[in-house]
């Protein structure tokens, strides 16, 4: 497992950017966004990614989860379930190479899963699946399971 973490940019896109690597050697590759909402920046592009690369997203509100009410919020959470039931079937199936949950450390920040219910998720996987989790705060229990971390952060360089 290999986790991306860190207050910097760029988690997200290194992702990314392991997925279309994965792709073009053949691997069948999943991204499941979280907190992000559902429109991305280019859909047309990420649309012609399928069917090595399939984007999912299962929150209907268009901003960031950070950005909405609380009764939105609400709503987005229950969403945000079914996606994490995806993702524990995908998974138990083995149903991809690589598997990417996108911002899903967020949802311990935002107190939507405990760390002990994503260990739980990310126990099932067997050997042949990759799986890279992205967010900013990296638990130590999640931590354990890693065999690779990276932390990304902001520096600010004086011109």
């Amino acid at each position: 497992m290999l986790f991306r973490s860190g207050e910097g940019h760029g988690k997200s896109s290194a992702a990314l950017g392991r997925a279309v690597l994965a792709a073009a050697s053949g691997e069948k590759v999943f991204i499941i966004r979280f907190l992000k909402g559902k429109d991305l920046s280019n859909p047309a592009f990420f649309n012609r990614l399928e069917p090595e690369i399939k984007i999912f997203c299962f929150e209907k509100s268009a901003g960031s989860f950070a950005d909405l009410t609380e009764q939105k919020k609400s709503e987005e959470i229950a969403n945000i379930k079914n996606g994490l039931n995806f993702a524990k079937k995908v998974i138990a199936t083995g149903e991809c190479d690589l598997l990417i949950l996108d911002e899903i450390l967020g949802l311990i920040d935002n107190d939507i899963i405990t760390a002990s219910d994503l260990k739980t998720i990310l126990e099932a996987k067997d050997d042949d699946m990759s799986i890279i989790l992205t967010g900013i705060h990296l638990d130590d229990e999640i931590a354990a399971l890693a065999g690779e971390i990276s932390r990304v952060e902001g520096v600010k360089i004086r011109p």
